[in-house]
């Protein structure tokens, strides 16, 4: 059968498109560059990573977790619920593959495509290990060692906890205000959202923070002016791992931003200078669509990012679409998928039906 559809990329945003647009008898492809469907979590996560949101926002269309899924779901366990997430649609990616033309094109190949290393003076001379978080797997492997961490949301406080764990001395640079907050408290505060306004949401999730964790700026990490709730389209909260007990006990050392780097010693903005046998750059990563997706300036903007306002972000004009680029994560892929699946179907089946899951929910 002639597909009708391209999709590019087999992470979770491509695979809820292929769902649902067989869920509409919509004939596709699915083409993934790597070997492998999900290749972000099985290729470049770490060990001990957990997903830092809320089970409920961590699921595909058709396809809710069971009650006994974990709130926080561990990597192993997300992986499995995408291999069972492409059996149940009979999802066969052609891997490998790259994309020449097609009458459709769904752009879902992730804003966690190409990693970030920024520019530092003095890093090309830095005699230790210098690694992304992406290549980072256990700490077991710098154990005796002292470790700086460059990057504080959630994989660097993460790893920077793993790495004290396995015996490793670690330090971690925190240069912007970040909320901490507990796992338990984050999911008090989204089960608060059906009842109440973020701005009192907010008020609640603060007032328990600081019973529990006190003034973070003693230890180097100083809280934002807005709550979590209010900053959460623009930025992730801390969801804390057991990272601060350890800062709190020295275990793990708390830096400013870095100056420069002189051999395997780091200068810092304070002036200290402290010496590293390796550097973890959990500084994120950005969407890669701009070096081979050409033409769809209205679409995608110069960061690689969906270009339109949230929700009408994923339509493009001559056949152009794009999943999971919308900045709301897994939950936001899947919301993409059904419209994009809805919005084929009705050019292809004027008279037919859509698909109306999701349709009243919000990211």
């Amino acid at each position: 059968m002639e597909a009708t559809v391209v999709i590019v990329g087999a992470g979770s945003a491509g695979l809820a498109t292929a769902a649902c647009l067989t869920t509409h008898s919509i004939p596709y492809v699915l083409l993934e560059r790597d070997d492998c469907i999900g290749s972000l979590w099985r290729k470049r996560s770490y060990d001990r990573v957990k997903l830092h949101i809320t089970k409920q926002y961590c699921q595909l269309p058709h396809a809710p977790h069971p009650p006994e899924t974990p709130t926080f779901m561990p990597k192993k366990h997300f992986i499995e619920y995408l291999e069972g997430y492409a059996d149940r649609f009979g999802i066969r990616p052609l891997l490998k593959r790259e994309v020449e033309s097609a009458w459709f094109l769904v752009v879902a190949s992730g804003e966690n495509d190409a990693a970030v290393v920024p520019e530092m003076e003095g890093l090309e001379g830095f005699n230790g290990d210098v690694v992304h978080s992406s290549r980072y797997r256990s700490g077991s492997d710098y154990k005796g060692k002292s470790v700086l961490v460059v990057g504080s949301g959630n994989s660097g406080m993460e790893i920077a906890y793993d790495l004290s764990c396995s015996g490793a001395v670690p330090s971690i640079v925190v240069r912007s205000p970040a909320n901490i907050v507990s796992k338990e408290i984050w999911a008090l505060g989204n089960f608060l959202l059906g009842f109440l306004p973020i701005s009192l949401v907010d008020d609640v999730v603060l007032f328990l923070c600081y019973l529990k964790y006190g003034n973070t700026s003693k230890y180097g990490i100083a809280r934002p002016t807005k709550g979590p709730f209010h900053l959460l389209a623009n930025s992730y909260p801390i969801l804390d791992c057991g990272t601060f007990d350890k800062i709190k006990s020295g275990e793990i050392q708390v830096l400013p931003s870095i100056a420069r780097i002189e051999g395997n010693k780091v200068r810092f903005a304070n002036g200290k200078t402290h010496h590293f046998d390796a550097i973890i750059f959990a500084t994120g990563y950005r969407s890669a669509v701009k070096k081979w997706l050409k033409g769809a300036d209205f679409l995608i903007g110069d960061d690689g990012m969906a270009k339109q306002k949230w929700p009408n972000h994923w339509k493009g004009v001559n056949g152009l679409y794009c999943a999971g680029l919308g900045r709301r994560g897994i939950y936001g892929g899947g919301v993409d998928a059904i419209n994009i699946a809805n919005d084929i179907n009705s050019i292809l089946h004027p008279q037919g039906t859509n698909d109306t899951l999701y349709n009243n929910l919000h990211a």
